[in-house]
């Protein structure tokens, strides 16, 4: 099996010694994606909204950049530092996916780095 790593710029660039995606035929594998800037590498914000969003957004064009979409994405797993706001991150992702439904799990944590308050990951299926 080769595998292929994705990069993209529409995205941030990895913090650690990971990528921002892997492609391994029928999936991409796409990293946790933080509230980034893709141009800065900084937190868009200190809100829930605004990096929830923004997570997505880099979901979304590391998806494209493998040649997969949020519409073939299988699985998605959400990581909050507040469950409380579990309502406020649902009605973000809704926007998301308005009619495809992935598998998902969402997860409290302690903590998330760069003090973000939402880390997103997903696999999707690829052609």
């Amino acid at each position: 099996m080769i595998l292929e790593t994705v990069h993209t710029d529409r995205a941030p660039a990895a913090i650690g010694p990971y990528s921002q995606a892997i492609v391994a035929p029928p999936f991409v594998f796409v990293s946790g994606q933080l509230g980034m800037d893709p141009a800065t590498g900084e937190l868009v914000g200190d809100d829930l909204e605004s990096q929830a969003r923004q997570a997505l957004e880099n979901l979304k064009q590391i998806l494209l950049a493998a040649g997969s979409s949020l519409e073939k994405t299988t699985v998605v797993e959400v990581f909050l530092t507040d469950m409380g706001r579990f309502a406020d991150f649902n009605a973000i992702y809704g926007e998301y996916f308005p009619a495809h439904r992935p598998a998902r799990a969402a997860i409290e944590v302690s903590a998330l780095p760069k003090g973000a308050c939402v880390e997103i990951k997903c696999t999707a299926a690829v052609e």
